[in-house]
């Protein structure tokens, strides 16, 4: 199947996108409905949103351009000093920006 990057085309693909997305998060949801919530099931789902943040970053910080070294660096102290999410992500944001604009 081919989609042709015309207006409607872009349109359609984003559509296409997005009820998968809906489709994932809903099926997600209406699975866990039948499973009982353990202590070790618990455990499982609070450490995987960090798994799976571990397996973006990582091969960012070892193969990226200065300006996600940059990013993840600035992120890493911000975060180290302030323990506030939101800052250190505008922190990273905004030094990645910086280093690209300047480099």
């Amino acid at each position: 199947m081919t989609i042709t990057t015309t207006e409607m085309g872009v349109v359609l693909l984003i559509a296409i996108m997005t009820v998968v997305t809906l489709v994932t998060r809903f099926g997600g949801v209406f699975a866990m409905s039948f499973v009982r919530i353990s202590p070790r099931i618990e455990s499982f789902i609070n450490t995987m949103a960090s798994s799976v943040l571990i397996a973006i970053i990582v091969p960012m910080a070892f193969s990226g351009d200065a300006g996600a070294i940059a990013a993840l660096s600035v992120t890493a102290v911000t975060m180290l000093l302030l323990q506030k999410p939101l800052p250190a992500i505008a922190a990273g944001i905004a030094s990645a920006a910086l280093v690209r604009y300047l480099f």
